[in-house]
């Protein structure tokens, strides 16, 4: 996969994927003209999504109501420590115990989720345009 930040302004960027478009940027008090949500905040609402459509996918196989789910994530980065991700799943209160528990379990199995929580290898690269 490959995904590409382009600067609009500022510190506003395009950031492409496939078909996809968004833009990204920092807030006015860091800055920037806020006009898109700030990077750390994709992280969080990519961990929300994952594990949303993980449940929903797990709940249609078994044929689950899961009617209007909601996901929260809370987080706090702490680039020189540990950052911490708290996720709320709002389900409805007509599932019993035992699929409330294996959504739970599903919703840590989600892909964004075990990136988070396994190793990372980035590397960086320069090419001169």
């Amino acid at each position: 996969m490959k995904v590409s930040a382009r600067l609009r302004k500022g510190y506003a960027h395009t950031v492409t994927f496939e078909h996809h478009t968004l833009i990204v940027d920092e807030p006015q008090e860091s800055g920037g003209a806020d006009t898109g949500p700030r990077p750390t905040a994709l992280l969080g609402m990519s961990l929300a999504s994952c594990t949303a459509i993980t449940i929903e996918m797990y709940a249609d196989r078994k044929q689950w109501d899961v009617g209007d789910l909601e996901v929260d994530v809370d987080y706090e980065l702490d680039p020189k420590g540990t950052s911490r991700f708290d996720v709320t799943l709002k389900l409805p209160t007509t599932l019993n115990d035992e699929q409330v528990e294996r959504l739970r379990v599903m919703a840590g199995r989600c892909p964004v989720h075990r990136v988070l929580k396994g190793e990372v290898e980035i590397t960086d690269r320069v090419e001169r345009v």
